[in-house]
């Protein structure tokens, strides 16, 4: 059966990548994608819906089919202000699981981080567990969570402390064996075609991947 595929924040790292996949994917039939203005990118299979964040109740309507993709997120250096934080990284994917749910739409896909912990004194890994911890409670019959390391992949605008780490990584990684695998970087592509793969499945269940796991699905 074709698919209809939701994606929240196509334009990022991961979420641009997993925009390629699925466009280029037999087995969806449609992209949704939720922005805050239009892509410049062109395909049949693509929709575009301009969607104001703080609303998105508005455009509950259109919030159905088989899998929505949460790949919203954002960094310290673009927003200082955590108020404003906690909205793109936990508020927002809330509500989207919550509409989802209230649609009947079976797989939700969460990107979060690694050490995702509701019990950290650390603002950005406690965010992450709060909101895994409460899309967890929504009840979607499958959610899938991915928790990466370090990303690897073109940023725009990348700063050049981004680039020495992402050279960093890549001559530590094989010093990580064992339980710190999960600690090693990751290319985004790698991310986005374990999000793929894992959403032709039929699991149910709540399922976390670390870093070692996503590379072993994608």
């Amino acid at each position: 059966m074709l698919k209809k595929a939701i994606i929240v924040g196509a334009s990022g790292l991961i979420g641009s990548e997993l925009l390629n996949i699925l466009l280029q994917s037999s087995d969806y039939q449609e992209v949704l994608i939720l922005v805050r203005k239009e892509l410049t990118i062109s395909n049949p299979k693509l929709v575009q819906l301009v969607v104001d964040f703080e609303n998105l109740s508005q455009w509950a309507g259109a919030i159905t089919g088989h899998a929505l993709f949460s790949c919203l997120g954002t960094t310290k250096a673009k927003t200082p202000d955590e108020n404003i934080y906690r909205k793109i990284d936990h508020n927002y994917p809330l509500q989207l699981a919550q509409i989802a749910h209230h649609n009947k739409m079976k797989q939700y896909h969460l990107v979060s981080a690694i050490g995702a912990d509701v019990n950290s004194s650390i603002f950005y890994t406690k965010l992450k567990g709060e909101t895994e911890r409460d899309i967890e409670n929504v009840g979607i019959p499958t959610l899938h969570i991915y928790q990466p390391s370090f990303l690897e992949g073109r940023k725009k605008g990348e700063r050049p402390m981004e680039k020495v780490l992402t050279t960093l990584m890549k001559a530590i990684n094989p010093l990580l064996i064992g339980g710190l695998k999960k600690y090693r970087s990751i290319p985004a592509a790698t991310v986005a075609w374990a999000m793929f793969k894992q959403s032709l499945k039929n699991d149910v269940g709540i399922y976390i991947h670390t870093t070692d796991k996503i590379k072993q699905l994608a």
